[in-house]
């Protein structure tokens, strides 16, 4: 109508007389509203009725226009529909009314379902809503698996997920690993093992945790990153779960006593163990006890002791205090001042200094436990090793055995619990020469050479092989860089 309007101003100012001004006052406006029209007819693109032809299509299936197929589920409740949304929205019904003898029929039975909850994911299909409770979650899981509906199957995990706690992790986590090869339940998995391990001695008071088989209770107890403040209660847990069927269970014990790390408990609790009647049955469970009776009388005699087993080594959970330790050297005394530091409190305070105070050191840490200080300078190149049990109850700096080679300036890496001192120097010049601590023997041996003598290099380890890298030497194609590594396939070389 505009377009018209226009001309016809056009045209009537060609039949009447008219002043300059006036004309231009009538060309102005038609110009103006060209512009506008051009703005107004500019293409743009609406999206917005996706959820009417949604709405249209679940009225049809109501009033059973244009359905084509029916369901008969479990209880012979009958589901109607249409194929051609049902195969846009699953791959199960693509398949099956296209390459098999249910696409030529009207009537398809399908036991595998509940009828309720079919009865929920076909209107789900229809409407893109659907109701998640408690009590029809791991239901609709489990059938949304089948119809192949990815969307619901993420959904009910998360749900899950949320609403996970001590009563129902085990029970969850059971459930999940039915369906690990989803890709939501596989988190669901990973979650729910986690979950147990950090909330152990809570979940351990549950009717689920007796349930657990003998395979999933020596998996959770062999765990190191179990959250348990105090050993004895894993004793207690796996205790409490033999006697709840002990006719039965009886025979699982020293296998679950393994991996009970008694050598960390004090003697008087370890006597306390050693009265308790299911064990005095079981000569594997009894040598477990005498070993830690053992393992404490060498922590006293010698306490420079590293554990070589797993039952001897405290479990390492999220809610271990992890710490910095920070060495310092005094301007005016010989002794070095050690520090820690807490990065998720920044808290600070004192560690136990080391009195043989030696400079340009090397350091090491096994099973975030045992520090290492290897070698240095006082006066003199030192062979010098001290060792740190930050787990003691009263941490000091002991003596270990010394190196073969005194180093200073070296680099040390630790691999398979061995102490690797690389490189470095001594009174004479720039090392090449390598040696090993082996605690399973207490004893320092030499091992390969370096290609090049080096000091003041990096050591780390990655994959099972111990890189040295260092920073003065122009060597092949790297520019002031070397670079070599040894590999280990088993045990200290």
């Amino acid at each position: 109508m505009r377009l018209k309007l226009i001309t016809t101003c056009k045209i009537y100012s060609k039949l009447l007389p008219m002043s300059v001004k006036e004309m231009d006052t009538i060309q102005a406006l038609s110009c103006e509203k060209q512009v506008l029209i051009s703005k107004e007819c500019e293409p743009t693109n609406f999206r917005n009725n996706s959820a009417r032809i949604l709405e249209d299509l679940q009225s049809l299936r109501k009033n059973e226009v244009l359905c084509d197929i029916r369901f008969e589920a479990d209880n012979g409740k009958i589901i109607i529909g249409h194929k051609n949304v049902l195969i846009a929205a699953s791959p199960y019904f693509r398949a099956m009314f296209s390459n098999f003898y249910e696409s030529n029929k009207d009537l398809v039975t399908i036991r595998e379902l509940d009828s309720t909850i079919s009865q929920l994911l076909v209107d789900y299909i229809y409407t893109g809503e659907i109701i998640i409770t408690k009590e029809n979650v791991q239901a609709l899981l489990s059938s949304a698996n089948v119809l192949q509906l990815d969307y619901v199957n993420d959904i009910c995990a998360e749900f899950l997920q949320k609403q996970m706690d001590s009563s129902n992790c085990i029970g969850i986590k059971a459930f999940a690993s039915a369906f690990a090869d989803l890709h939501n339940c596989t988190k669901l998995l990973s979650s729910s093992e986690a979950y147990i391990k950090q909330k152990f001695l809570e979940v351990a008071k549950g009717e689920d945790f007796l349930s657990l088989s003998s395979e999933d209770l020596v998996k959770l107890i062999s765990s190191n990153d179990l959250a348990v403040p105090f050993e004895e209660k894993v004793f207690e847990c796996v205790m409490k779960w033999v006697k709840h069927d002990s006719e039965h269970r009886i025979d699982f014990l020293s296998k679950l006593m393994e991996h009970v790390r008694l050598p960390l408990l004090k003697p008087d609790i370890l006597f306390n163990i050693f009265k308790e009647p299911l064990l005095s049955n079981s000569s594997k469970c009894n040598n477990y006890i005498i070993e830690s009776f053992y393992f404490n009388h060498q922590k006293c005699v010698q306490p420079s002791t590293i554990p070589k087993m797993i039952r001897f080594k405290p479990r390492q959970f999220d809610g271990s205090q992890k710490v910095i330790l920070m060495f310092n050297e005094s301007d005016t005394s010989p002794k070095c001042y050690t520090e820690w530091y807490d990065p998720a409190t920044k808290v600070r305070g004192n560690a136990p200094g080391i009195n043989d105070c030696r400079d340009t050191a090397g350091f090491g840490v096994i099973s975030d436990q045992y520090v290492f200080v290897v070698g240095g300078v006082n006066e003199l190149s030192s062979k010098s090793v001290s060792m740190l049990d930050v787990s003691s109850q009263s941490p000091s700096w002991l003596p270990l055995i010394e190196m073969l080679v005194s180093r200073r300036l070296l680099g040390v890496g630790i691999l398979n619990d061995c102490i690797y001192a690389v490189g470095g120097r001594d009174d004479t010049g720039l090392l090449n020469s390598v040696e090993v601590f082996d605690v399973s023997i207490q004893k320092w041996h030499m091992v390969s050479s370096m290609s090049i003598k080096r000091s003041s290099l990096g050591v780390g380890v990655f994959n099972n092989h111990l890189y040295a890298v260092a920073n003065y030497i122009i060597y092949l194609f790297l520019i002031c860089n070397t670079f070599i590594f040894y590999f280990v396939s088993w045990g200290c070389f």
